[in-house]
């Protein structure tokens, strides 16, 4: 099946992908993909090996400006993306489709709507973004999308998945928003849920091998022995440690075995109550030693504490070790590869999204 992946960052919809078709569940051919981001676009060319007749779009507002460059896209049957979401995102401003990056999705409807009036339409969409573009605007935002993806003559199918019933210590709720030309049994609707997709994914473990990276806690990331330069210094510690201060105040814990969502930002180092920081002692027992939340924030200072290494913020992804090395490789800097798996998609939560749609024959080939 041809793809088509928008938005793509470091490409965690195609590494999905990739591991269904290594895995031989379906074969996937990507035939394009977007993406501004000069780091990203490192990252991910690093990363894949581009196909010869794969279109690099580039900026999409540029690209779908032009219908003769939509009209010379290769043929595809699914489109992917995880359309920019700081503009829906609690950690955001949250101006939805009053700023510029929250009316990328239109430019999703634009692409999809000259391909529709010249008979070429995808029959399949996979979009993700944050879980609150559900609720968004007295849930207004969410509303308008459904009803432009309906009038391209698609059925609707939005639910939030969590990474970390996937395989990933990692809690993050996402919306997912399946679509398709063909309608699917009035069932469908119902059971296209989280712990039906888990027991998919909880049998596919089980039953046979895969090829998708899993671990039960952070500890299965953490490595004992990294660079100085990730260990939080005498002066932030303070700051990194407090419970907040002014009108921001928030238990800030240590050593979590199950790590908070991970940020595009959280190269800033934000608070321990906003980001994941583990101390020496919990790392080097593999997290039988914990730093009680109780200490007090000037003795918890004393200890040493470090932030995730980009290496460990893309496993918590489900991208493998390997993915670091080739970015670094490729002279990618640290705070660009913090940045890049913040943004992206669980690999895993993917993975099993699409395994459950095609294994329910929702996505046939």
């Amino acid at each position: 099946m041809n793809h088509l992946e928008l938005f793509a960052g470091v490409g965690g919809f195609r590494r999905a992908l990739d591991l269904l078709q290594r895995d031989r569940v379906m074969n996937f051919h990507c035939i394009g993909y977007s993406e501004i981001d000069a780091n990203a676009i490192k990252t991910y060319k690093a990363n894949f090996k581009l196909n010869d007749d794969e279109v690099v779009l580039g900026d999409i507002v540029e690209f779908t400006h032009d219908e003769n460059r939509i009209l010379a896209l290769p043929p595809f049957d699914l489109l992917t993306g995880g359309f920019p979401c700081q503009t829906f995102s609690m950690m955001g401003n949250m101006e939805g489709f009053n700023e510029d990056r929250g009316q990328m999705f239109f430019r999703i409807r634009d692409l999809i709507k000259v391909l529709k009036d010249n008979g070429r339409q995808p029959r399949y969409l996979l979009l993700e973004n944050v879980k609150n573009l559900f609720t968004h605007d007295n849930k207004n935002t969410y509303r308008v999308i459904e009803e432009e993806l309906i009038k391209l003559g698609y059925f609707v199918y939005p639910n939030v998945f969590n990474t970390v019933d996937f395989g990933l210590p990692q809690i993050r709720n996402r919306a997912l928003i399946f679509c398709t030309t063909e309608e699917l049994p009035s069932s469908f609707r119902d059971n296209f849920k989280t712990e039906n997709v888990v027991s998919y994914f909880n049998n596919v473990i089980r039953k046979r091998r895969t090829s998708i990276r899993k671990y039960k806690t952070v500890n299965d990331i953490l490595v004992k022995r990294v660079d100085q330069k990730y260990y939080l210094s005498a002066r932030v510690k303070p700051t990194i440690l407090s419970d907040g201060s002014g009108g921001f105040k928030s238990k800030s814990i240590i050593d979590l075995k199950i790590a908070r969502p991970l940020t595009a930002t959280m190269h800033k180092m934000h608070r321990a109550c906003q980001d994941n920081y583990y101390s020496e002692q919990f790392i080097m027992s593999k997290g039988k030693n914990p730093v009680n939340p109780d200490m007090p924030k000037d003795e918890q200072a004393n200890l040493d504490i470090r932030k995730l290494t980009p290496k460990e913020a893309f496993m918590l992804q489900g991208f493998p070790q390997t993915f670091y090395k080739k970015a670094h490789e490729a002279n990618v800097s640290d705070g660009a590869m913090y940045k890049q798996a913040g943004n992206a998609v669980s690999v895993n939560m993917i993975y099993s999204v699409l395994y459950y749609l095609i294994k329910n024959k929702a996505i046939r080939e």
